[in-house]
């Protein structure tokens, strides 16, 4: 026997796309935003549900963005999935941020 114990293999990392809209005061935005966002992450959670990429986690507003969280194995597989519907979000400037690996590597889109 060479080990004490069989300790399982470590799990990857889950990775992120977290995409950031400025809305129109600095505050929560208008219910038309808030309205517009919430029917995004619903469009994005079918589609990355379909494809088996991951699971959009939700949302945050406050300062006058809206943030919405997606995880899953692959940050660029999961955008790929998110990118038309995050595009068509009407919102500027926005950007999404990849995070990836265990090192979490980030990186920028603008969109």
């Amino acid at each position: 026997m060479d080990t004490l114990f069989a300790l399982p293999e470590p799990e990857a990392p889950e990775e992120a796309v977290v995409a950031r809209y400025r809305l129109s005061d600095d505050e929560y935005g208008s219910r038309a935003e808030r309205e517009a966002i919430f029917d995004a992450e619903r469009a994005m959670a079918v589609a990355v549900e379909q494809a088996g990429v991951g699971e959009v986690d939700g949302n945050e507003f406050g300062g006058g963005e809206a943030v919405l969280y997606a995880y899953g194995k692959d940050a660029e597989a999961l955008f790929k999935v998110m990118e038309p519907t995050l595009r068509d979000v009407p919102f500027r400037p926005a950007h999404v941020v990849l995070r990836q690996g265990s090192r979490e590597t980030e990186y920028r889109v603008d969109l």
